[in-house]
């Protein structure tokens, strides 16, 4: 692995940070900051100056003032066309490498920072996509960070002659949430009688007699799918992950009971196929007090230590809903997506480590940002079968171009081919076809 040294005015923790994210995890070197001039000046390696002027006749990337500061501002961002795509943070300096600040761009998108200024929460307490500085400027659809690192190896492979980069691969990552494993089995006596009733009350009889079959065995549950992902896993060789809501019932929450024996067998089965994690409860997003037991429980199940977390309705609260995993001991979150719009919330299609903007400094929490969910577009963007095939496949092709991965989010219930999800296991299975490597 290639070292690189990279002179600076000032380290900080935003700097370690995206210098981290940007030269090590992207472009597969080792990163060494200094302060001393003297020392970058007779370095004979790779090095880059990154600050107010030109160091010599290094490589130069002038540097804005982002990364160097502690509070956090709204920010006067200047969107404009470099290459192929749209950047952030222009800098006016012929003598620099990009004509924008790769690294304080990067860090925005990736911290989140807008999401720590005051915004309009949704019906959900979540914050929206059309409030995203992406969406407004149609970019959601495009890893920025990805691209823009890009731009910056070839800018050193110009500089450095025969430098090698280690070439990145693609990766596809399916992920299911449990939100209901059954449409009508194990919910319990009160929860099924009650649901007979009100179906008698609305004179629904076709859901009388679906509900009266599928308890007596007559025919399969309908969101009973696992068969047929396991069926789809080993076909095509896929790794999933299977987050469970496990928690007592509630308006949001409306699981199988968590002592149900037959639910805990489903789990200890997904768990040998699988890796599982939690889908913490509606109300739990920014309570550990509930978190915790749900967590306990599920690891109880599994016999296993539970590490890996997406929350229930998408709902998070920066940064207290990270640091409450955090503090569970959980290492990796899949949250990192929008309910409304499909995309890439933080402008990157990799996992990268949650930085705490409140705190100003890194955690080892690892966040995994999914860019297509099935209810987005079935339920949020209300497109047919065919328009949705031609979303996902624009962008499998964008995270496919920059080598990054892309993680979809799907319900068993959504593979039912029924009622409001008809002719959509089709186009589930277009996807994982366009999708793996």
């Amino acid at each position: 692995m290639n070292k690189i040294l990279v002179l600076v005015p000032k380290i900080t923790q935003r700097l370690r940070y995206v210098f981290d994210l940007v030269l090590h995890e992207q472009l597969g070197f080792l990163v060494e900051l200094t302060t001393v001039e003297a020392e970058f000046l007779t370095y004979e390696g790779i090095k880059i100056c990154y600050g107010e002027n030109k160091c010599g006749d290094s490589f130069f990337l002038k540097a804005t003032q982002l990364l160097f500061e502690r509070e956090i501002f709204s920010q006067d961002l200047k969107p404009f066309h470099y290459g192929e795509s749209t950047v952030l943070f222009p800098v006016f300096n012929s003598e620099s490498a990009l004509p924008y600040d790769i690294f304080a761009a990067s860090f925005y998108l990736v911290s989140r920072y807008e999401e720590y200024l005051p915004f309009v929460k949704d019906a959900h307490g979540r914050y929206q996509a059309s409030s995203s500085m992406l969406f407004r400027l149609n970019l959601l659809h495009k890893p920025l960070v990805n691209i823009w690192c890009k731009q910056l190896e070839i800018r050193l492979k110009e500089h450095f002659n025969g430098l090698k980069i280690p070439e990145r691969k693609y990766s596809f990552i399916p992920t299911y949430d449990i939100d209901a494993a059954w449409a009508y089995k194990n919910k319990g006596f009160i929860r099924t009688y009650g649901s007979f009733l009100k179906n008698f009350i609305d004179g629904d009889m076709q859901e009388i007699k679906m509900r009266y079959a599928v308890l007596t065995n007559k025919i399969k549950d309908p969101f009973d799918t696992f068969e047929l992902q396991f069926e789809l896993q080993q076909q095509y060789q896929l790794h999933p992950i299977y987050f469970i809501l496990f928690a007592n019932y509630d308006v949001n929450d409306k699981n199988i009971p968590i002592d149900n024996n037959e639910f805990q067998l489903l789990i200890k089965q997904l768990g040998d196929y699988a890796d599982v994690g939690i889908h913490p409860s509606y109300a739990s997003f920014d309570d550990k007090t509930k978190l915790k037991p749900e967590v306990q429980h599920l690891s109880r199940v599994l016999n296993r230590e539970v590490t890996r977390s997406r929350q229930h309705f998408l709902r998070m609260n920066l940064p207290m809903t990270y640091h409450n995993l955090i503090d569970l001991d959980i290492t990796d979150d899949y949250t990192m997506g929008y309910a409304s719009q499909a995309g890439f919330r933080a402008g990157i299609a990799d996992s990268f480590f949650f930085y705490d903007l409140d705190h100003d400094g890194p955690t080892p929490l690892r966040l995994h940002p999914f860019a297509l969910m099935d209810g987005t577009l079935r339920d949020y963007l209300n497109i047919e079968p065919e328009a949705a095939l031609e979303l996902a496949k624009n962008l499998i092709h964008e995270v496919k171009k920059v080598q990054g991965t892309f993680i979809t989010l799907w319900h068993n219930e959504s593979l039912s081919n029924s009622k409001r999800w008809s002719g959509w296991l089709d186009v589930y299975k277009q996807i994982i076809i366009e999708a793996v490597p």
